[in-house]
């Protein structure tokens, strides 16, 4: 099982991407916060049985600060990161998906960056450097050569910032999750961040008035959540932490490429978009870029990119 470890993380990065591109595009006439209340609601429903089991331990185990890190989790992963890359993705119509999906994969350098601040870990100079050529290569994946003009409410500049605020969502989760998962089984830990993020979402739902809009909600819609409970939601989480415990995090990232590479090519298969000269030099550069930072983050916060990563 140890050599096909790799495999597992590949196939649940693949998913990601089926419903970055496939399924996510068809809830955009949702509102957002909505759509995020739903999708963790019935994941939580659906890992329920691992609170009745784990009930008894997690009264031991379970300290305030766990609980507080849970809650830190579910804010910045769960509720902002998935909101933003959801808002992003939901430009279906103006944007290249595989670009926002991209550009998303930056989450290894924030969560090195905010490690660097929070944690006091050291970063060395190639750090810097591949950050810094990450950044720029993204800029040209998204853009090209054209400059952005932000007085036009560009959807494509707009898209682009929706999946960065998501990167360094995500990447703070990884953070939090060094002390959130310090207690807790893998298993346990997922089902906990579900539950945190359904809750907050529920506040937020509630407060924007949105809750009402749950009778707009299709059928066609349900069998969409219903699909991404069961397929990129709970059971990608899992396949993703059954591969995860048995590879290094270097490796995982550079698996957790398929994500990015099957959005793009389900980008061209379905919507037949397909990225310029130039945006594929800066699509080739930021694999590249993502590779060699994951070196880095292997050796400076291995135990936390170890638990929790892009969909922390």
């Amino acid at each position: 099982m140890d050599r096909l470890a790799p495999f597992f993380v590949i196939f649940a990065a693949t998913l990601w991407g089926i419903d970055s591109i496939v399924l996510r595009p068809y809830l955009y006439t949702l509102p957002v916060p909505l759509v995020v209340f739903l999708e963790s609601g019935i994941v939580a429903v659906l890992l329920s049985p691992i609170l009745i089991r784990q009930y008894g331990n997690l009264k031991k185990q379970l300290l305030t600060k766990d609980l507080v890190a849970f809650v830190g989790v579910a804010l910045f992963g769960g509720a902002i990161g998935t909101m933003a890359i959801t808002k992003a993705l939901f430009y279906v119509n103006y944007v290249n998906l595989s670009i926002v999906v991209l550009i998303q994969k930056l989450q290894p350098i924030f969560a090195l960056t905010l490690a660097s601040l929070i944690l006091k870990e050291k970063l060395p100079r190639e750090f810097f450097i591949w950050a810094g050529v990450a950044l720029v290569s993204a800029y040209f994946m998204t853009f090209g050569l054209d400059v952005p003009n932000f007085s036009t409410g560009d959807k494509t500049t707009i898209a682009a910032l929706f999946a960065l605020l998501a990167a360094f969502s995500f990447g703070f989760s990884t953070v939090l999750s060094k002390r959130a998962l310090k207690n807790v089984t893998y298993a346990t830990g997922s089902y906990l961040r579900f539950l945190f993020t359904t809750i907050i979402m529920l506040v937020l739902v509630a407060s924007m008035g949105d809750l009402g809009s749950i009778v707009m909600v299709s059928t066609t819609q349900w069998i969409v959540f219903g699909i991404i409970a069961f397929s990129s939601g709970g059971l990608a989480i899992l396949l993703y932490y059954f591969g995860l415990k048995r590879i290094t995090a270097s490796v995982a990232t550079i698996c957790e490429l398929s994500f990015p590479l099957t959005a793009i090519l389900l980008e061209y298969i379905i919507r037949g978009n397909i990225l310029s000269w130039v945006q594929w030099i800066g699509a080739i550069v930021l694999i590249l870029s993502i590779i060699k930072v994951s070196g880095v983050r292997l050796l400076k916060i291995r135990k936390p990119s170890e638990k929790f990563t892009q969909h922390s």
